[in-house]
C-alpha cells in the first residue's frame, strides 16, 4: 500500500475561495504530492497575499492523528495527502472490506463540519458512477469524517495536460462526458463549484470521472449564486485547457501557462494551430457568457444542460484510424553454394549462379512422361464417368433434369442491408437506470465505448430483483428487421438477449405484448439474433435478462454485469 494513486480528492488549492470566473486557480499538491504533508501556517500566509474567506479565522486546529490510526475500528490511516485550513486529507485502508480508500478528516467543531457532512450524505444519495463515490459520512469521538472511493488505476487531467494537448477525440469525450454528468447532478440539485483539472479523472477505460462533487466547495466553504453558470464556465476552462495546454486566464494555474497579458480570451484555434473549430466554439460558447462567439454568432450556454444540447448539435468527432507501421522487405540471404565460411572482400559482389533447367536429366525426363500419362489416364476416365452419368440422367426422365433457365436469380435469397441507428433509449422496466448517459456508445461504430449494466450480486438471471434491462432503437421509420449483431463486454455463463418490435422509444406495452423478433444466449463476447420471418417495425427494444459472472472492470467491482460496445441491425 506504499504507491501514491492519483485518486485524492480536490482539496490543496489555496485560491479556490472564488468562482473560477473570478480568479485562474494555482495549482498545488493533490494527490499526487510531492510531500506527504503541509504546513498550515505556511498555507495560510500563502493565502492571506490572494483571498481572505470569512471563515478561516475561525478553523480549528486539524486532529492529532498518524499513519497507522483507526476509525471506527475498521478505517487504517496510512498516508497524510493534504493538511490544510484545520482538515487533512488521507489515503487509509478499509479493513474489512480490503480496499484503499480515500478519507477527509475534520474536528467537529470545525465551522464547515456541517456543510460538509450534509454536501457528503448528498453527493453519496446520487450514486452516480460518473462521479468518485462517497462511501461514509460519520460524526464520531469530535471528529467528522468522509471516506471516498480511491481509484488506483486513474490518471488526473491535470498529468494528463503536463504531457500534450489532448487529440481531438479525446477532447470530445471530456467535454461530452463531464458536461452530461454534471447535467445529471444539477437535476437533482448538487453543484460541484470546485471543476478543476485535478479533479477529472481518466480511468484505464478510457471513461472519465469526477471528484469531490459538493464536498471539496463545502470543505473550502465555497458558495456561488449561479453554481451551473459557474460550473458551465468550469467546462468550458477544462475544454480549452485540453485543447491548447494553456488556461484561459491571465494567471498560470494547475502547472499550466496562463493566457498573454492585455490581449483577452482569444479562441483556442487561434492560440494553437490544428484545433478542431468545433470544439474551440463550444469553449467559447461555455467560457464567454457576456455575448455570443465571434466567429459564428452562437449564443453562449450558461448551464451544462445547454452545453450537451450544444454537443449533441455537432457532428461526433472519431476516434484517429490505428497506424499500421509495412513488413519490411525481404532481404535476399548472402549465402552461396561453396562460399560458406569465406566471405567476399568488402566491395566485392558475387555472381548469383543460374540454376539448371528444371528436369533436364535423364530421370527427369523420365518423371515428365510418367506424369504426362497419368495426367491423360485420369482426364479419359474423369470423361468417361460423366458421360455415363449423362446418358443414364436423359434415360431416366428426371424432371429435376431441366435445362431451361428462365427464372434467373429469383431464387436466391436477397443480400441483407445494414439499418442504420438514428437514436436510442435506455428502457428501464422496474427499479433505477443502469447507465442513461452512455446509450449512445453502444451504435456509435466504436469499439472502445459502451454502455453497461451495474453490478448485481445474484444472477445470471436478473429476475425477481430486476426483470431485466435493455435499449430501444429508433431505426428513423418502420424497416424490415431480420437480424441483429451485438459485441458485449464480458463473455462467460451466461447472456441471454432478446429483440422486440415497439411502438416508440419509450413504450408502455408489456413486453408479453410486444412482437418479439428473435433471442439468443450466449458465454461469448458476441450474439447473434436471426428472425425467422423479418418483422416491420421503427422501434426495436434490445432486453437482456441474463448477465455473466465477471471479475472486477475499473470502477466496476466483481459480480454479475454486462456491457454492449457495438449493436448493427440488417434487414
Amino acid at each position: 500500500m506504499a504507491e501514491r494513486s492519483t485518486a485524492a480528492v480536490d482539496v490543496a488549492d489555496n485560491s479556490g475561495d472564488e468562482p473560477l470566473t473570478a480568479k485562474a486557480e494555482q495549482a498545488t499538491a493533490d494527490g499526487v504530492a510531492q510531500t506527504r504533508e503541509r504546513d498550515t501556517a505556511a498555507d495560510e500566509d500563502a493565502a492571506d497575499n490572494n483571498d481572505k474567506p470569512t471563515s478561516r479565522g475561525a478553523a480549528s486546529s486539524p486532529p492529532e492523528l498518524h499513519s497507522g490510526h483507526k476509525l471506527a475500528r475498521r478505517y487504517r490511516l496510512e498516508e497524510c495527502v493534504t493538511r490544510l485550513d484545520g482538515f487533512s486529507s488521507w489515503r487509509a485502508v478499509d479493513e474489512k472490506l480490503r480496499r484503499a480508500v480515500g478519507v477527509h478528516l475534520l474536528p467537529a467543531d470545525h465551522p464547515r463540519a456541517r456543510s460538509v457532512l450534509a454536501a457528503a450524505r448528498s453527493s453519496a444519495l446520487l450514486g452516480d458512477p460518473r462521479f468518485v463515490q462517497v462511501l461514509d459520512a460519520v460524526e464520531e469521538n469530535d471528529l467528522v469524517y468522509v471516506v471516498h472511493e480511491w481509484l488506483p488505476d486513474a490518471t488526473e487531467l491535470t498529468a494528463l495536460l503536463a504531457a500534450s494537448p489532448l487529440e481531438a477525440h479525446d477532447a470530445y469525450q471530456l467535454v461530452s462526458q463531464v458536461s452530461q454528468a454534471m447535467a445529471a447532478a444539477h437535476r437533482e440539485g448538487l453543484a460541484h463549484l470546485r471543476l478543476t483539472p485535478s479533479a477529472v479523472l481518466r480511468t484505464s477505460t478510457g471513461q472519465y470521472r469526477i471528484r469531490g462533487l459538493a464536498v471539496n466547495a463545502a470543505l473550502r466553504g465555497i458558495s456561488s449564486d449561479t453554481p451551473q453558470r459557474t460550473d458551465t464556465e468550469a467546462i468550458g476552462a477544462l475544454l480549452y485547457a485540453s485543447l491548447t495546454q494553456r488556461w484561459p486566464y491571465e494567471d498560470d494555474a494547475y502547472g499550466l501557462s496562463g493566457l498573454p497579458k492585455d490581449i483577452g480570451l482569444i479562441a483556442p484555434d487561434q492560440v494553437r494551430a490544428g484545433v478542431h473549430r468545433g470544439l474551440s466554439e463550444l469553449a467559447m460558447r461555455a467560457l464567454v457568457n457576456d455575448g455570443a462567439t465571434a466567429s459564428r454568432q452562437e449564443p453562449p450556454c450558461t448551464t451544462p444542460e445547454e452545453l450537451v444540447k450544444a454537443i449533441g448539435e455537432m457532428p461526433r468527432i472519431r476516434p484517429p484510424e490505428p497506424a499500421f507501421t509495412a513488413p519490411p522487405e525481404y532481404q535476399r540471404t548472402t549465402y552461396q553454394q561453396g562460399t560458406y565460411g569465406r566471405p567476399a572482400p568488402p566491395g566485392v559482389t558475387q555472381p548469383v549462379p543460374t540454376p539448371p533447367p528444371p528436369l533436364q536429366s535423364r530421370t527427369g525426363r523420365a518423371l515428365k512422361w510418367a506424369v504426362s500419362a497419368l495426367l491423360i489416364a485420369a482426364l479419359g476416365l474423369g470423361s468417361w464417368q460423366l458421360a455415363d452419368a449423362l446418358m443414364d440422367r436423359e434415360n431416366s426422365g428426371d424432371p429435376g433434369t431441366s435445362h431451361t433457365n428462365g427464372g434467373g436469380d429469383k431464387g436466391q435469397p436477397k443480400p441483407k442491408k445494414p439499418i442504420a441507428i438514428k437514436g436510442a433509449e435506455e428502457f428501464v422496466l422496474k427499479g433505477d437506470p443502469q447507465n442513461p448517459g452512455t446509450v449512445g456508445n453502444t451504435y456509435d461504430k466504436d469499439r472502445s465505448t459502451l454502455w453497461r449494466t451495474k453490478t448485481f450480486n445474484e444472477g445470471p438471471r436478473l429476475a425477481p430483483y430486476k426483470p431485466g434491462v435493455g435499449i430501444v432503437y429508433d431505426l428513423g421509420s418502420e424497416q424490415d428487421v431480420s437480424e441483429a449483431s451485438i459485441a458485449l463486454r464480458y463473455g462467460g455463463n451466461r447472456t441471454t438477449v432478446e429483440l422486440y418490435a415497439t411502438d416508440s422509444l419509450t413504450p408502455s406495452t408489456a413486453i408479453g405484448a410486444m412482437k418479439k423478433i428473435g433471442a439468443a444466449t450466449t458465454s461469448g463476447q458476441t450474439a447473434k439474433i436471426e428472425a425467422k420471418k423479418p418483422v416491420k417495425s421503427q422501434h426495436v427494444l434490445l432486453w437482456m435478462t441474463e448477465v455473466p459472472n465477471s471479475p472486477r472492470d475499473g470502477y466496476y467491482g466483481a459480480g454479475y454485469k454486462q456491457g454492449i460496445t457495438d449493436v448493427k441491425f440488417k434487414g
